[in-house]
């Protein structure tokens, strides 16, 4: 068996927390590889194997993402269209996705005896058409659409090539389960379990009395377009990073990504109890 880190030391106690792991894994008979930019901080262990990650994603049997939900995200994209499962470790602030925090390596033991669960979590495919040709991306979160300029925008959104509505609003998110919990979330909009498939969209800031989350079949094939009448674009971002700029008549395409991410569960119900701990704190 063979485990791979993604290591983000930017988090307080990634090192400690990775070179920890490195140790438990060993001890478990498990091959442990670590990007060749980490050298330095894993050279007195002998029984690493210096890769790139790039690589890694592709033969490794679990890649851990050590850090926050942003570093979870990052790993997320690089496991696209493999069979590699992923284990996000929490070293953070919230680390919503993360399977296990900080003091708890020590359940990493079981990924040898097979005493875990598998949460297969569904991704977005968004395609813009723009002049140069098509540009597309995968996410685990959301697809975000916004003004650059802050201003209200102004666009149409149609499933199947039906016209579902002609919306005001800051902006708008079409969001995985997995997204739920992210800037949907902060936006009014649900939470959904995680293994539940369904893309939902989510206006932002909306100009209406009567708004409301809406939830679409994973089978929909949905399109944004946008109908802002002054010179100015909105801001395709996804997974929180830049993906387009698009003006007015031009659109843009969301619809069930290819492909699952593989989500490894050491400690039972992870969702629920991460939802009760990190997301139900008192403001003080």
């Amino acid at each position: 068996m063979k485990a791979a880190l993604y290591p983000n030391f930017q988090k307080p106690n990634a090192l400690t927390c990775a070179r920890e792991a490195c140790d438990v894994l060993a001890d478990c008979g498990i091959d442990v590889s670590v990007s060749e930019i980490f050298r330095k901080d894993f050279s007195d262990k002998p029984h690493i194997i210096f890769e790139d990650i790039s690589e890694s994603a592709k033969t490794a049997d679990i890649v851990l993402a050590i850090g926050g939900d942003g570093t979870i995200l990052r790993c997320a994209k690089l496991l696209i269209g493999t069979d590699t499962k992923l284990l996000g470790i929490n070293t953070g602030t919230l680390g919503f996705m993360a399977g296990l925090e900080a003091d708890q390596l020590d359940k990493l033991s079981l990924l040898t005896t097979g005493e875990y669960e598998i949460s297969q979590r569904m991704t977005l495919d968004v395609v813009y058409h723009g002049e140069q040709g098509d540009i597309t991306a995968t996410v685990l979160n959301e697809v975000s659409a916004r003004s650059g300029s802050f201003h209200i925008c102004d666009f149409e959104v149609y499933a199947d090539e039906y016209l579902i509505g002609r919306y005001r609003a800051d902006g708008v998110l079409f969001s995985t389960p997995s997204g739920s919990t992210a800037y949907a979330l902060s936006a009014g909009g649900p939470v959904i379990e995680p293994d539940l498939e369904c893309i939902e969209m989510t206006l932002i800031c909306p100009h209406s009395l009567f708004s409301r989350a809406t939830m679409f079949s994973p089978s929909r094939k949905l399109r944004m377009k946008d109908t802002t009448t002054r010179d100015d674009s909105m801001v395709i971002s996804v997974d929180g990073e830049h993906f387009a700029s698009i003006g007015i008549g031009e659109s843009i395409d969301i619809c069930r990504g290819k492909n699952n991410i593989n989500f490894v569960n050491l400690i039972g119900n992870s969702f629920h109890e991460s939802l009760c701990k990190k997301m139900c704190k008192p403001i003080k």
